[in-house]
């Protein structure tokens, strides 16, 4: 027994943090696909085997897309096992076992330790299972004080007791871009209540909960430092920059003689063009009535707003702000004649940007791959529609064109693996499968190639 237990123990310490990540994910997702098929979870009926897997991995990749209607499909029990999930998915999963063994009096190993910085992309290993703490406590205080408001202005026409877990569903899914609902399905709603109240609050925590762990902790101790991180200052300026436009791109494409704004008065459309601009890179949420009849422009904007999605070790998911900016910067510093990029005074490793054309590299590949698949598989799909279904998914949106539900069982597996992956970065994959081959220190002549 002891020597089985070495072995054990040796194999585990092998696994690549990567490799690791991914399968506590496909644990978890296991889990939840079974929980979500217990008897009571629904109104009538039970969940089949593939709406409950699809169900599980929207919610733990926070995205949103789904196949049932939370809101009426649901029971009450459903919904919090839902909303479980949806927390989990959210401050992450590694954040939830460290509280376990914590509460269990386990010590947190050094390659969970390495795991967890990996996640939440601190550097500062030493303190990673204290920052674990605050992390959680300053997550649950903002998605309180969200549902608290949320409860004062909903409590009129839900009533004080439904208005509290509404309230406090809503919050947790702003807050971790999840974009799930419900008040879909129910009469009189297509989505989210569209007051300027809702609209507000649901838009600070989608934007908070957007900026990434690292930067909330900066700003959290900028009164005693009163200074801010190169990365910090670059999250907050690219994501103000990519929220100005969508919203102006957002509002001259709908408020024409064809978009879904075009009868709506000045002010409020501007409002909800604002509001789906915040949504758009990774929350979900709609305020337009008939999303799917969004023009042609729009659509386009919303997808790359998608594809860039939010800040690095956040809640949402794409490609993320900080390959965006980096390859903004290279591309400037290559055509100025600049060995790397700088900004603020700052330069940017070679490897920083290596890495971030990985990231494009392997999204863009995922993307165009999964789309063919779903393509070839479902001869009459829509090109624009799949890509739009896509693009959501890989970004952990959860934004619909209403056209998820169409696919088949395949077509559905599809777009959780695409999730799957969206969910874990796009070079999580790759990375866990590259260090399970050894690595060659062999050197090679240099050749140049066209490009």
């Amino acid at each position: 027994m002891p020597i089985r237990k070495v072995k054990i123990s040796h194999f585990t310490k092998r696994i690549p943090t990567p490799l690791r990540l991914a399968a506590g994910l496909v644990m978890l997702i296991g889990l939840g696909s079974v929980l979500l098929t217990l008897p009571g979870v629904t109104v009538s009926g039970r969940l089949s085997l593939g709406e409950s897997f699809f169900t599980a991995t929207s919610a733990l990749t926070v995205t949103g897309l789904t196949v049932i209607t939370p809101g009426s499909d649901l029971t009450l029990l459903g919904q919090i096992i839902l909303l479980l999930l949806i927390q989990t998915g959210g401050v992450g999963f590694m954040v939830v076992a460290v509280l376990l063994f914590q509460l269990m009096g386990r010590s947190i190993s050094f390659a969970n330790r390495i795991a967890l910085r990996d996640s939440f992309g601190l550097l500062d290993l030493n303190a990673i299972v204290r920052l674990t703490r605050q992390i959680v406590i300053v997550v649950v205080a903002l998605e309180l004080v969200g549902a608290f408001f949320l409860w004062l202005n909903w409590r009129s026409f839900l009533g004080d007791k439904r208005a509290v877990f509404y309230a406090l569903f809503h919050a947790v899914s702003a807050f971790c871009n999840a974009g799930f609902d419900l008040f879909s399905g129910t009469p009189g709603y297509a989505g989210i209540p569209t007051d300027n109240v809702t609209l507000l609050i649901f838009g600070i925590l989608i934007v908070i909960g957007g900026m990434g762990i690292p930067v909330v902790a900066d700003l959290v101790i900028w009164r005693k430092r009163r200074r801010l991180s190169l990365h910090s200052r670059l999250t907050l300026l690219v994501s103000l920059v990519l929220i100005l436009v969508g919203w102006v791109g957002l509002f001259l494409a709908e408020t024409g003689e064809q978009g879904a704004l075009a009868g709506e008065p000045t002010f409020r459309a501007a409002t909800l063009s604002l509001f789906q601009s915040i949504s758009a890179r990774t929350a979900g949420f709609s305020a337009i009535d008939a999303f799917e009849n969004l023009t042609p422009a729009s659509q386009l904007l919303k997808i790359m707003l998608m594809f860039i999605g939010t800040a690095p070790a956040s809640m949402g998911g794409g490609i993320t702000t900080g390959t965006f900016t980096v390859l903004i910067l290279a591309l400037w510093a290559y055509a100025r004649g600049r060995k790397s990029p700088h900004v603020f005074g700052r330069s940017i490793g070679t490897f920083t940007v290596r890495r971030a054309s990985a990231v494009l590299t392997i999204s863009i590949l995922v993307i165009m791959g999964a789309t063919w698949l779903l393509l070839i598989t479902h001869p009459h799909a829509a090109l624009d529609k799949v890509i739009f279904e896509v693009v959501s998914a890989f970004a952990t949106c959860g934004l619909s064109l209403e056209y998820t539900s169409n696919f088949d069982l395949l077509g559905q597996i599809i777009i959780a693996l695409v999730m799957f992956w969206g969910r874990l970065g796009a070079l999580t994959i790759v990375l866990a499968l590259g260090q399970l081959v050894p690595n060659s220190n062999l050197q090679y002549p240099g050749e140049k190639i066209l490009i």
